[in-house]
Order: structure tokens, then C-alpha cells, then sequence
């Protein structure tokens, strides 16, 4: 990464805005999903993409209160509302009542929606407004994006659960707490602090059945692959899986002339990701060079293969739907159609599976480690209730 602007008081506040827009009555929507509604118009880069999930977002004309330094919704982002992207993408700006009768009566094939709550005062009730309607209106399966700055209690919890959400995610986004702080705390004058976010984390285990929570975490924030995965075995630990996406800069915030992580670095951490949380494999497996890079995975040839040739550690990890598959698969949600896709929408193809086979290894600082001193196939079926078995179809 470079290192430019990295001083808050370089970016101005965001113009104030004559669009009084607003939720509950309005939301944004992703591009993605707009598309699919038809409210705007374009197609998908790859044929083979098929959106499986609605994303959304509370709006407000005074934007997030907090000032992330990654975040195209950030307080101190001079961009005007109507120009802003999140994660790169457009949102356009919908009517709730609009949106859920289009995904009602349009043919499409999402199964779930994902409700989240920019860090503003109003969203926590609004959002809870917006997940009730959808929840009596529609057949989506639904899942609350909290801010956890916004969630005071475990009663706030229980009235998302209550409202009709099935599921919640916790964007804790940094890996490290120093990396959190740096990029989301004081050092940008933001209200999120890390320990609060895992204390949100934690509770929401108590209020939502096993296995229906999760956290969001963004590779490329300054952290080595060892922090990030360990990241990764802690919220497993707490049987909370992990959502991974690609650290993208958005112009005009402050980190907006830093560079993607490698392919090399995004790989293996969703590789990483998938073993510890879908093949339950710990990471005291795998092994680490001194610059914190993956050598060895603690796999057998003969399974690493099997398991990179799957293509499944490479796809968008996200929420599911009523068969355990990804609904919230969140097409070019880390880069753009003319780049190397990072998180699949959809099964890659052999091809697809030849760049990843390329990737994996091409930046280690020194060779890969074959050494193997972790589970074999058999283990990793009786392990995992036979997942193991689903990776060849």
C-alpha cells in the first residue's frame, strides 16, 4: 500500500444535500439488485453470474456519523450523495414500498435480504421498520448488517431476531484491534471500538440460533494473512462464521489512493477462511514465513488439490439460503467486471480454477512449505459430516 492520505483533515465534508430522501421510507439499493428489479438497466460481465441475494442499506442526506477510512459512506467524504459508491458500486436511492412490491412480482431468483444500518441515530428503529415489512410482505429470508456502535444491549437484538431476521452479520471489517482503531476509532474520529464489537458479536450468539451469526472482515487493511485468519479461528471459536471481502479504495476517502491487496494475499486468506470455517480445519495447521504469508495450509497434495479445484473457498462467502447454499453472493462486490474476479458470484469455471491454481503462491517472500501435518480426507469427512464429499460436484 501507499501511503497517502492519511491525515482525516485532508478530506472536507460532504457537500449538504437538497435530497431529503430518506429512511425508513427510502433505501439504497446495490447496482446489482437494481438491475435485477429493474431500476436501472445494464447486465452482468459474466453470463454466468445470477444475483441470489438483495443487498440494502439505510440513507439519510447527512450520511454514516462515523468516518471509516475505507468506507465510501464515510462522514468526511466530499462526494455528493447522488455520486457516492459504497465498495465501489453505485446504490441508487429506492422507494421501500416500490422495491419490496418489485421483488415480489419480478422474476428473479434472491433468496435472501441483507438490511444494513449506516451509523446514524435513526437506523436502528428504522431498520427494524424496514426488516418487518419485508418479513410480512415478501418470502425473503432476512439478515441485519448491524453497526454494533448502535446496539446498546441484548434486547436490541432480540427486537432485529423479533422483527423477522433470521440472521445478523457484525462488520468488524479490521482484523487486528489496532488496525480497527487505526482505521475506524479516534485516529479518524470515528465512534467504533473494537472490544464493543466483539461484545455484539458475542451476545448476538445468545439471541440467534447456532451457526446464524457472522462478521465481516476486509483483507488489505494493513494486516498479514496469519492476523487476519486468526481472526477468523477466533469468531469460529465462537461458532461465528466469517464473511470475506477485498480491501477496494473508494476515491475521495482516505484511503482511497492505497492499493488492493495481491491476488496472492486475497487468496490464501479466503482459502484460509474456508478451511477454518467450512472443513473445521484450526489454524495451529497451517504455517506461517516470517512475514505472516501462508506456506502451508496443513493439507495433503492430493486434498489441496481437490479442495482448490472445487473452486468453493474462492466464492463470495455470505449468507445463505434455505439449502445452506450462498444467497448473498454480491456480484463485482470487490472489484470491477475488467478485473481478476476475487470472490466469485458463481461456481468458477476451469479456467477460473487455472488463474486461482496461478495466484495462490505467485508472492510468497520464500517457497511453499510442502511439508503435511494436518487431516487427510477421511478425517475431514468424519469430521465434517461428509462436507468433504460435496467439493467434487
Amino acid at each position: 500500500m501507499s501511503q497517502k492520505n492519511t491525515q482525516s483533515d485532508t478530506i472536507e465534508l460532504r457537500p449538504v444535500q437538497d435530497d431529503f430522501r430518506q429512511s425508513p421510507d427510502y433505501v439504497m439499493t446495490s447496482l446489482a439488485g437494481a438491475i435485477t428489479l429493474g431500476f436501472e438497466k445494464g447486465k452482468f460481465a459474466r453470463e454466468e453470474t445470477v444475483l441470489r441475494g438483495l443487498n440494502i442499506l439505510t440513507t439519510y442526506p447527512e450520511n454514516c456519523v462515523a468516518n471509516c477510512s475505507y468506507c465510501g459512506m464515510s462522514r468526511e467524504r466530499r462526494v455528493p450523495r447522488e455520486e457516492s459508491t459504497f465498495i465501489r458500486v453505485k446504490w441508487p436511492i429506492v422507494p421501500v414500498d416500490e422495491l419490496i412490491e418489485k421483488s415480489v412480482q419480478v422474476s428473479h431468483q434472491m433468496r435472501r435480504l441483507c438490511v444494513g444500518m449506516l451509523a446514524n441515530r435513526q437506523s436502528f428503529d428504522h431498520s427494524l421498520q424496514i426488516i418487518q415489512q419485508f418479513h410480512e410482505k415478501t418470502p425473503l429470508l432476512i439478515s441485519g448488517l448491524i453497526t454494533a456502535s448502535l446496539i446498546k444491549k441484548r434486547e436490541d437484538l432480540e427486537m432485529i431476531r423479533d422483527a423477522g431476521a433470521d440472521r445478523v452479520d457484525i462488520a468488524i471489517d479490521a482484523a487486528t484491534p489496532e488496525l480497527f482503531d487505526k482505521h475506524r476509532g479516534r485516529p479518524v474520529k470515528g465512534p467504533h471500538r473494537w472490544d464493543h464489537f466483539w461484545w455484539v458479536t458475542e451476545e448476538a450468539t445468545k439471541v440467534f440460533e447456532p451457526g446464524t451469526v457472522g462478521i465481516h472482515l476486509v483483507a488489505g487493511l494493513g494486516e498479514s494473512e496469519e492476523e487476519l485468519l486468526a481472526a477468523c479461528q477466533k469468531a469460529q471459536d465462537m461458532n461465528v462464521v466469517t464473511h470475506l471481502f477485498s480491501f477496494n479504495p473508494e476515491p475521495s476517502t482516505l484511503l482511497g489512493d492505497y492499493s488492493q491487496p495481491s491476488m496472492g494475499h486475497y487468496r490464501r486468506c479466503q482459502l484460509g477462511r474456508y478451511l477454518i470455517n467450512e472443513l473445521g480445519i484450526h489454524l495451529h495447521h497451517f504455517r506461517f514465513n516470517t512475514a505472516g504469508q501462508v506456506v502451508d495450509f496443513g493439507l495433503d497434495p492430493k486434498t489441496f488439490d481437490k479442495i482448490v479445484e472445487s473452486g468453493r473457498p474462492f466464492m463470495t462467502s455470505g449468507c445463505p439460503d434455505e439449502q445452506g447454499e450462498t444467497a448473498c453472493n454480491r456480484p463485482y462486490g470487490n472489484g470491477r467486471p475488467s478485473e481478476k474476479i476475487r470472490n466469485f458470484a458463481f461456481a468458477p469455471t476451469v479456467r477460473d480454477v487455472e488463474d486461482i491454481h496461478t495466484q495462490l503462491f505467485a508472492d510468497l517472500t520464500q517457497d511453499v512449505d510442502t511439508r503435511f501435518d494436518g487431516p487427510d480426507e477421511n478425517t475431514l469427512i468424519a469430521s465434517k459430516g461428509g462436507n468433504f464429499a460435496e467439493l467434487g460436484k
